[in-house]
């Protein structure tokens, strides 16, 4: 079930057309037509609480800094302490302006000793690629690389007691 005019310009995740087939009910949501529910939002969230459930989050941002001085920048452009990851670990935090008002929350997770995935909103992708730039701009002295990689990405989440379960064999 999908409303036509209002998603007929959004972006659609690589799993769009399987929403589509699987009656997924499909809205706008920060540019993107994304599905809310299949049946029942009860059911489905309690499918989750008791069981598992399976999100399409293909729509987040990806943005990857790496280099030499990627540890030394994240600490500069990030709220929480990134030294503390271990390689494969993430950590919530924050970006804020120089009044330190919010541009927006994220995850960092640690791919390498010089590599960094950030996993941004999907709304606010472009403004925060465009904010992770300006901070550089403004440290040329930091030795690292930018890259946006979103539109290369997809993400699944899943979610309840039973996702180690549903996982294996993956």
């Amino acid at each position: 079930m999908t409303n036509s005019s209002t998603i007929e310009n959004d972006k659609k995740t690589p799993l769009f057309a399987e929403h589509q087939k699987l009656n997924g009910k499909i809205v706008s949501f920060g540019g993107w037509a994304m599905p809310v529910s299949y049946e029942s939002v009860v059911e489905e969230h309690k499918a989750v609480r008791e069981k598992v459930g399976l999100f399409d989050v293909s729509h987040m941002g990806e943005i990857f800094v790496s280099g030499t001085d990627a540890l030394k920048f994240l600490q500069l452009l990030t709220i929480n302490d990134v030294s503390k990851l271990n390689i494969g670990a993430g950590q919530y935090t924050a970006m804020c302006n120089e009044q330190g008002g919010m541009i927006d929350d994220l995850i960092i997770y640690r791919v390498d000793n010089e590599k960094y995935l950030l996993c941004i909103n999907a709304a606010n992708s472009d403004k925060d690629f465009a904010w992770i730039q300006k901070i550089l701009k403004a440290n040329p002295d930091h030795k690292i690389k930018i890259e946006n990689l979103s539109e290369l990405w997809s993400q699944l989440a899943v979610q309840g007691p039973a996702c180690l379960e549903a996982l294996k064999g993956f």
